[in-house]
């Protein structure tokens, strides 16, 4: 079943195909099943490119297009129909169901791939392929004495800017996180294990037929300062924040939220001056989400937040420039307690196409209408650290606030604004389950 209308993936492939030369061959290739132990195999994700071009979610399989032969053809090559498969396995909507109700002009089945696209690799002036997928195809090509070259950066330019559909159901993805984050809030109290908490997040997801976008981050004391723990089995104390990092995917499309909040309902000073720190910086960087501002403004408006609240605190000895570093780069002594960027693209995949990672000397990407961003500041004070002084008033602490963030015209739109983040809100829903 299609997610979309079959015109929305037409006009995605008529906007990708326009940008080719002609006597082109274009071969994208999903995702294999993955083993994750002896017979049991993770649980199967398609290719996002695949998924973009024509909504086709089964494993094993190639989608195609040619003019080597007059205009644009296209076509799925997909396991065949196989009754003892199906039978273990479920049902495939074989060559037959994907010429019927995919958007391509053809299907073929994945046997028939060697014998279909030979003579089109040894006509066609132009390749373009993803490789490292699909063994089959990169033996042919290796074989071939014709150059080929990556579609990705084509593609990314047009999965950047999401079209009135793909935004519809972001709002869902960020809608049905918001939800989970917020049941997790209710679930809390001291000694809470921290498995318990992704519990109550994950089945939010699985009970609305979602899943989730990536595994999910639940830190409570001192793992609130590792950015990318998911052990999740340690019990959070008594008087110690909580940061979890959980998203689902709707659709194939992620949501991407952070929230930090004492399990016992009431932030100590020392947490409170830190959180309020983030949330100040982060509401800046919210702001600096304006259409036509260069990629860097949100990170540059959250980081001169950060280091000069910083220096207030008088966790930093220095002036605010010497604080931030290179302007570009962002190096001064303020990333030791704030390591990673404010954000990243958002959509088919969690950390979504579209470049720009900040941090690097390129600016980056302009923000434009369409596009969908996380903004995520934080600050990281584990106690074990040994390349830097920590305070020991803030040891221990980690937090990190991040929503998802719609660029429009007329400023940003923040898509997961159902989420609490203020102190007042969250404090009184902590703890209230039931």
């Amino acid at each position: 079943m299609l997610t979309f209308s079959e015109s929305e993936y037409l006009n995605r492939q008529s906007a990708f195909l326009d940008e080719l030369p002609e006597n082109s061959l274009v071969l994208i290739p999903t995702n294999p099943k993955s083993v994750r132990s002896n017979d049991t195999h993770y649980p199967f994700r398609a290719n996002s490119y695949m998924l973009y071009l024509c909504g086709w979610s089964e494993s094993d399989s190639v989608w195609m297009a040619s003019n080597s032969e007059g205009p644009w053809k296209t076509s799925l090559f997909v396991l065949p129909r196989d009754t003892k498969a199906e039978i273990w396995e479920g049902r495939r909507a074989g060559p037959e169901g994907a010429a019927e109700n995919w958007p391509v002009d053809s299907a073929y089945s994945v046997d028939d791939l060697d014998k279909e696209i030979t003579p089109l690799i040894e006509c066609s002036n132009h390749i373009f392929y993803i490789s490292g997928i699909n063994p089959k195809i990169d033996s042919l090509l290796d074989d071939s004495v014709k150059e080929v070259a990556d579609p990705k950066p084509y593609l990314d330019a047009l999965r950047v800017i999401k079209s009135d559909a793909e935004i519809e159901l972001m709002r869902k993805s960020a809608e049905l996180a918001s939800q989970a984050h917020i049941l997790a809030m209710r679930a809390g109290g001291p000694g809470v294990g921290e498995w318990h908490l992704q519990s109550v997040i994950e089945s939010c997801f699985t009970s609305n037929r979602a899943q989730w976008a990536y595994p999910s981050i639940v830190g409570g004391g001192e793992n609130a300062a590792i950015l990318h723990y998911n052990s999740n089995h340690d019990p959070v104390g008594d008087g110690d924040l909580v940061l979890i990092d959980a998203g689902c995917e709707v659709e194939g499309y992620a949501s991407d939220i952070t929230r930090t909040w004492p399990v016992n309902g009431s932030f100590t000073d020392a947490q409170r001056e830190i959180y309020e720190l983030v949330l100040k910086s982060q509401i800046a960087a919210i702001e600096a989400c304006q259409s036509g501002a260069r990629w860097m403004a949100f990170h540059d408006a959250a980081s001169r937040v950060i280091a000069q609240g910083l220096i207030d605190l008088g966790i930093l000895d220095c002036t605010l420039d010497e604080a931030i570093g290179n302007p570009l780069e962002f190096d001064g002594p303020y990333r030791n307690y704030f390591m990673h960027g404010t954000g990243h693209f958002l959509g088919l995949d969690v950390h979504d196409v579209g470049g720009g990672r900040q941090g690097d000397e390129d600016p980056g990407p302009e923000l434009r209408p369409g596009m969908i961003i996380t903004v995520e500041p934080g600050l990281y004070f584990g106690s074990w650290r040994t390349d830097v002084e920590i305070p020991e008033r803030y040891a221990g602490i980690g937090v990190r606030i991040e929503d998802d963030v719609l660029i429009t015209e007329n400023g940003p739109v923040v898509l997961t604004s159902s989420c609490p983040k203020e102190i007042s809100a969250m404090e009184a829903i902590i703890g209230q389950e039931g």
